[in-house]
């Protein structure tokens, strides 16, 4: 069993997480700045900003109300990032410092849906969801138009790039686009060719052209002079982005002369190339396996020369302008988490399945992602074969795949399979040998997949396509297993001859498999543990749970060691590095934490502190056997040594008197000051030890400003203690000085008849 091997091996007493991914983006406006380098996103209540050529996410921004953002845009320059909430504020940011520099009242009688700046980077329109308009000046810090008309919620607001034309463009529910002049404060022109909402505007570079897009599947291409349509392009998709190309040939893109060409990004999930004046489509975006996802953002950072979209499942998409060549890609949510694991001979990547057909791949050391396709349906389970280059995933879609990925930490499916009726909820690979996988369904049956031969081969091409798996074997499962409810998971131990079982029931159960006899039983969560595995060699089990937990087990007492909580929902994945020193979790909450085993580091520290403890004991005998006392007091405070600082100001040690001597009580550590007021605390709860307490908080008070002894850390809760021994003690005193008092006065009244005088000696 596996208290047998127990002592081969160091128990592990706890894990510190190492690192979290979390979620930076979950939906609304994502934004570049002109050199590329940072990307901006909205996530609840913050703008998350982002180095792209690192993933790192560099600041969050917040405002003071901490209420959604629901607006925000970084001027042309760069240099002023502005936000709006549901608490009608907006914030002028200095974003680099991560500084609010100015903060006004949107006068908006409800939220703040769109805003924007102009070229000049010095006017910034807001569009309310009360179908106001405003336009703000940002360096003289006022109010300079407010337009009505618009009916409902304005969604695009959009300043003309000529700044000398003074003109602002907005749309409503009404799906019209408006005209305003800025400098006769009125409204212009109302172009009405759209049937559905309007979802964005694009400028040409000269000013003279606006192209225009709807969820009615068409673009239209205006001219700004005479406000009249100039084309119509029928795109056979919802559009939520449009954007203008330059006018310079791009031939990966279709782009063979200077006439107006734009792209489109919709529901069908690619990006498309459309020559305004045939209103032909002259390249499509190549179709990624599985399904399309919607996308529903797209904007051209011209300087940078890139394009970034965002996905209807909160992925971000860094495009190479001139060729759509896939630069980067970001996971701004994972939504819930379901199964997560290390990936690589070394553990460099993680693979996360959360409740998305894709798959997403984190190289641990920079968190760059790679985002999978080919499953139809939510992915439910993944495992790693031994050598960590193959892995397999299943899903809702009734298959498997197995994915391979190569030295340069590019992940490819090389092989699927299908053969189940329903769902299938888990896969195991192969432990000794990359040569089977093991899956499970809703159909109650387990399949065996031997894997091809040509699929080991490193000579495979990557372009081949995927193998063919078929199952060699098909077995019905059982209905039950010894727990009070359902299992969520099995695993078999690395050394011995048993397997654990995670239940619904809170438990996690311990089996020989001789005989299949329940072992043991661990009890402790408070809800459904859902993955369990070995540690220690098999001398432990951690286990994860609904109720947000991570519990760590010793197999040999049935103890519970240390309970970790980093998550806020059920914990779903659960796996362990190659060289049991790291463990990877993912849950519900969206959150992604790798945890370290810090057992060692804090056996080593505590080591340390003892030995350092008992140095500094000896050293204190030594200052005491001197009568040191001053130097003695301060060692003894630093040892958290109660009874010997009491020793020490007790009037044999002549510490009190006199008191301005005492300088370790009034020195220049707070922590210092925070013992002695605990320990006056303890003192004057006797009525022997009350002098000294009473003595120390003198000295206290004497040298320390109430304002600054207010501002300790529990420091109300020592007054509050201190208050009623004290109060007794000066009542015991007065009466004891009024007993004196009257003792004295007694012996000074008191008349004593003279002695007789002696009879003379006899002769």
């Amino acid at each position: 069993m596996a208290e047998t091997t127990a002592g081969l091996c160091r128990f592990k007493a706890n894990y510190a997480v190492e690192r979290k991914i979390e979620p930076f983006y979950k939906g609304g406006k994502a934004q570049l700045d002109q050199t590329g380098h940072y990307l901006f996103c909205v996530c609840g209540t913050k703008v998350n900003i982002l180095d792209v050529a690192s993933g790192a996410l560099l600041r969050s921004l917040e405002q003071e109300d901490q209420e959604d953002i629901t607006a925000f845009d970084l001027s042309p320059n760069d240099e002023v990032l502005v936000t709006a909430s549901r608490a009608l504020l907006l914030a002028q940011w200095a974003w680099r410092e991560g500084t609010v520099s100015r903060l006004w009242k949107a006068i908006h009688t409800a939220p703040v849906a769109s805003m924007a700046f102009d070229a000049t980077s010095t006017l910034l329109a807001t569009g309310g969801c009360d179908g106001a308009v405003r336009v703000w000046d940002i360096v003289r810090h006022y109010g300079t138009h407010h337009f009505r008309g618009s009916p409902g919620v304005v969604h695009l607001v959009a300043f003309h790039p000529d700044p000398t034309r003074l003109l602002l463009f907005s749309s409503a529910v009404d799906t019209s686009i408006r005209v305003w002049s800025l400098q006769d404060r009125s409204c212009l022109a109302v172009l009405t060719a759209h049937y559905s909402a309007v979802t964005s505007l694009s400028f040409s570079e000269d000013g003279h052209t606006m192209l225009s897009s709807g969820r009615d599947k068409i673009c239209i291409v205006w001219d700004l002079q005479s406000y009249q349509t100039t084309r119509t392009v029928p795109v056979f998709e919802s559009v939520e982005a449009s954007v203008l190309l330059p006018k310079e040939p791009a031939p990966a893109l279709g782009v063979k002369n200077a006439g107006l060409h734009f792209l489109t990004a919709g529901d069908q999930g690619l990006l498309r190339v459309w020559e305004a004046a045939s209103g032909q489509c002259v390249h499509t975006q190549p179709q990624m396996p599985g399904l399309g996802q919607e996308l529903t953002h797209c904007t051209l950072a011209r300087a940078a020369g890139l394009l970034l979209t965002v996905t209807a499942d909160h992925n971000l998409l860094l495009y190479e302008a001139h060729s759509l060549q896939l630069q980067k890609q970001f996971a701004g949510y994972s939504e819930e988490v379901l199964d997560v694991r290390f990936l690589g001979p070394n553990d460099s990547h993680i693979i996360v399945a959360s409740n998305s057909p894709c798959l997403k791949v984190f190289e641990l050391q920079t968190l760059a992602c790679q985002i999978l396709h080919g499953h139809t349906d939510i992915v439910l389970a993944l495992d790693v074969f031994r050598k960590g280059w193959l892995f397999a995933s299943c899903a809702k879609d009734q298959s498997i795949r197995i994915w391979r990925m190569n030295k340069a930490g590019q992940v490819a499916c090389v092989a699927q399979g299908s053969g189940h009726t329903h769902s299938v909820g888990t896969v195991c690979c192969s432990r000794l040998k990359e040569s089977f996988l093991v899956t499970g369904s809703q159909d109650c049956t387990v399949k065996l997949w031997p894997l091809p031969e040509a699929l080991l081969s490193k000579n495979t091409a990557a372009d081949s396509g995927p193998t063919l798996l078929q199952a060699q074997t098909t077995q019905r499962c059982h209905d039950k297993l010894g727990h009070r409810r359902g299992l969520w998971n099995v695993q078999f131990s690395p050394m011995d001859q048993v397997l654990a079982t995670a239940s619904a029931d809170g438990t996690i159960k311990l089996w020989a498999l001789q005989d299949f006899s329940c072992l043991k039983t661990f009890e402790g969560h408070d809800a459904s543990v859902l993955k369990v595995a070995f540690v220690s060699r098999g001398s432990q089990l951690l286990s994860s749970g609904s109720d947000g937990l991570l519990k760590l087990w010793t197999i040999k007492s049935n103890e519970c060691v240390r309970t970790l909580d980093a998550h806020e929902d059920k914990v779903w994945g659960l796996h362990c590095s190659r060289l049991d020193d790291r463990v990877i979790t993912g849950g519900s909450d969206s959150r992604i934490i790798l945890w370290k085993d810090v057992t060692e580091a804090e056996q080593a520290e505590e080591q340390a502190k003892r030995e350092e403890q008992v140095i500094k004991q000896q050293e204190l005998d030594n200052l005491l056997h001197e009568k040191r006392y001053l130097r003695a007091l301060g060692l003894a405070i630093s040892l958290d040594r109660p009874h010997t600082v009491l020793t020490v100001t007790r009037p044999s040690g002549g510490i009190l008197r006199p008191v301005r001597s005492w300088k370790p009580l009034y020195s220049d550590c707070e922590e210092t000051r925070k013992a002695l007021l605990r320990f006056c605390v303890t003192w004057n709860t006797n009525s022997r030890h009350c002098h000294e307490a009473q003595a120390v908080l003198g000295v206290l008070l004497r040298h320390e400003a109430p304002e600054e002894l207010l501002a300790y850390e529990g420091v109300r809760g020592a007054l509050e203690a201190l208050l009623p021994y004290t109060e007794r003690h000066f009542q015991r005193l007065s009466r004891t000085l009024q007993a004196a008092t009257f003792l004295d006065f007694l012996w000074h009244n008191m008349k004593l008849s003279p002695l007789p005088a002696a009879a003379p000696p006899a002769l």
